[in-house]
């Protein structure tokens, strides 16, 4: 079986600290530039599962690129080159302590808000009468704060965020205008793939005074994809939709007991669980990118990525 990157100690030229997060590794190359490596981990309900994933940091850091290099011209990115497969290396951005969640339909956490009598969403009132999977009359922003590891990220308001000082009223305003603009392109993109993006989410950062768009966008961990066709017919028949996430992780986790909760333990991953979920990623990729997938050497992953970045960065 292919190997899973699940774990990453480099020590690159210049690098000043890492950071270990649920999924990428961050590299700080003298507080200019960052290294962030897409590890092979998968995490659902806050948790890093017990096992890897063969290619899907590489399908991540992939379909990542591709976008950032699709949106250009709606507001300047991080990233400067993806020396790797698995890598993207940026410029170092001072974050937004939030992220910018952005909903063309009602479905998933806003749905089950909705369902139990919710009406107000981050401060935005929710047309009466809606159903699961409705298309918002026009795509709303419902923002959450950025919590730390191990802990939920909360619901936030416009109101709040400025009155918190986690942006200015002109930061908020630029960052409304790019994350719309953005989804509008992606909204774009997927149609073409035949598929609908559902909802997803955004982080930005300053960098010498300039707002940039960071991280990854647009892949299946940060949003949801319908597909186009059956659309319709599945919400007039309230049947679920046919979708491009990594739902289907969490659905197989909740068949078998797990949802993260205290006492709870994760279901067995074999080696079958294992290569479904890496073909499921592999399907995932090809839907959104509209290209075939091809499988980057997993012999020496570790010594791949140490050569490849530090050959980009001396």
């Amino acid at each position: 079986m292919s190997k899973a990157l699940t774990r990453t100690e480099f020590n690159f030229p210049g690098q000043k600290s890492v950071y270990h997060g649920k999924v990428r590794d961050v590299y700080n190359i003298n507080d200019e530039k960052l290294v962030m490596v897409a590890t092979d981990r998968i995490s659902a309900f806050d948790v890093v599962l017990p096992k890897g994933i063969p290619y899907k940091g590489q399908m991540l850091n992939q379909i990542a690129a591709k976008f950032l290099d699709a949106t250009t011209d709606i507001c300047p990115n991080w990233k400067l080159a993806t020396p790797d497969p698995m890598v993207t290396v940026g410029v170092m951005c001072q974050g937004f302590p939030i992220e910018m969640i952005v909903r063309g339909y009602l479905c998933g956490s806003a749905w089950r808000a909705y369902k139990s009598g919710v009406r107000e969403i981050c401060g935005i009132r929710l047309p009466e009468g809606m159903r699961e999977n409705e298309r918002f009359p026009h795509p709303i922003i419902t923002p959450t704060t950025k919590a730390e590891l191990g802990m939920h990220d909360e619901d936030i308001s416009k109101e709040e965020i400025l009155k918190q000082g986690l942006a200015t009223p002109e930061e908020y305003e630029l960052l409304e205008k790019y994350t719309l603009a953005l989804f509008e392109r992606g909204t774009r993109i997927a149609a073409e793939r035949g598929l609908i993006l559902v909802d997803t989410k955004y982080e930005f950062g300053k960098h010498n005074g300039t707002i940039y768009l960071m991280d990854e966008i647009h892949t299946p961990d940060s949003s949801r994809y319908f597909y186009s066709e059956g659309y319709e017919e599945r919400f007039e028949k309230e049947l679920p939709q046919k979708q491009l996430s990594k739902e289907f992780v969490r659905e197989w986790l909740m068949e078998n007991g797990f949802q993260g909760k205290e006492g709870q333990q994760v279901p067995e991953m074999t080696d079958e669980i294992v290569k479904s979920i890496s073909e499921r990623y592999m399907e995932l990729y090809e839907h959104i990118t509209g290209e075939t997938f091809v499988k980057a050497d997993t012999d020496n992953l570790a010594e791949r990525i140490e050569n490849n970045v530090t050959n980009y960065l001396v």
